[in-house]
């Protein structure tokens, strides 16, 4: 039987010093293992979805551990609760902009926290709300979209970008990237915005990151046919 001990023990043999000094260098915490996501994929193949364990591996605070609670995290049993928790405790962007919004895009609450995230003052749980609406945007059908608000969000965004935190730039860029490359109706108009945002100023430390320019992103999507091709899961 799977629990969260045996899981960490598995965990901590997977890490690599090299690995966990690469993701403390892009913002990660002290506490994690340096386990890269292919090999905890290994172990999503064999778990699938466990709510328990989920929300078990998440409280540890390891950043190894909460990425694999993104993974196998059932959204059909995921609360408010729990969804709120996960959003205020995520302490860098691979589980505020990753882990958490995996599961909070496929869940029935994704769009009301979401909502309510982008609003935050926590730099943390704003950029995890942007980024949850990205991954909503780029998972639901159109007819299951609120296409008005959505609208509404990125004609705002030229006003807003600016002020904004830096990790909530970040994911406000995504942001607009996925309505232009998921929903066909909004591309044009996706396109204008970018244009006006330009390239997006974000501090991504010692690394060789790099912000994409949102309208040459969609350009490329757009001269691939691929616009408008929804996802099948938000999780990657």
């Amino acid at each position: 039987m799977e629990t969260v001990e045996s899981i960490m023990q598995e965990l901590k043999k997977m890490g690599s010093e090299q690995t966990r000094k690469t993701l403390i260098k892009h913002g990660a915490k002290e506490n994690i293992f340096g386990v890269k996501v292919a090999d905890l994929k290994t172990i999503v193949k064999r778990i699938k979805k466990n709510h328990e364990l989920a929300i078990g591996l998440f409280a540890t605070g390891n950043s190894d551990a909460m990425y694999l609670a993104g993974l196998i995290g059932d959204e059909n049993r995921m609360t408010k609760v729990d969804l709120n928790r996960w959003a205020h405790d995520a302490n860098w962007q691979m589980i505020s902009e990753d882990a958490v919004p995996f599961v909070a895009g496929e869940s029935k609450y994704g769009w009301e926290l979401a909502i309510q995230w982008i609003e935050n003052k926590q730099e943390n749980v704003a950029s995890c709300g942007w980024a949850t609406l990205a991954a909503l945007v780029s998972y639901l059908p159109d007819e299951q979209l609120d296409l008005k608000s959505i609208k509404t969000l990125i004609k705002e965004l030229p006003k807003r970008i600016n002020h904004a935190p830096n990790r909530v730039k970040y994911t406000m860029n995504g942001f607009i990237i996925a309505v232009g490359c998921y929903i066909k109706s909004l591309t044009e108009e996706a396109k204008a915005i970018a244009k006006k945002i330009g390239t997006v100023k974000v501090d991504v430390g010692n690394t060789a990151c790099k912000v994409p320019n949102s309208l040459e992103y969609i350009e490329k999507v757009e001269a691939k046919n691929y616009i408008g091709k929804k996802r099948k899961t938000t999780r990657c």
